[in-house]
């Protein structure tokens, strides 16, 4: 099954991970890679855009970021295609043990019905 984890972090919390934590995070990729766990992984800096795009009763509505009025921010995703429910929340606890403060809302993805 494959699985995305969108991961979110108190703005507070969202400045550069210290070298341990990239020295960590970089064998636990490269770890899931070999086992052909993770499809993809990506983070964001505060130097990428934000935008929020959406569309009621037939209208669009683009706003540009920052939004710092924002309880949370996007710091990364990872897909992943696991076993099952468990294996995912296995390794979104070992990533967490990484990163320390943050969400990761899991959804499971399918194709696309188009």
């Amino acid at each position: 099954m494959k699985i995305i984890s969108i991961f979110t972090v108190p703005p507070a919390n969202a400045g550069a991970p210290g070298q341990e934590e990239i020295e960590r995070m970089g064998a636990f990729i490269t770890e899931l890679r070999g086992r052909g766990v993770l499809i993809d992984t990506g983070g964001r800096d505060n130097d990428m855009f934000e935008k929020i795009v959406s569309r009621r009763d037939g209208k669009t509505t683009a706003t540009d970021g920052p939004f710092t009025e924002a309880k949370e921010v996007v710091g990364g995703y990872a897909l992943m295609d696991v076993r099952d429910v468990a294996e995912a929340t296995a390794l979104t606890e070992r990533f967490l043990d990484i990163i320390g403060t943050g969400t990761c809302h899991l959804h499971e993805v399918g194709p696309t019905p188009f």
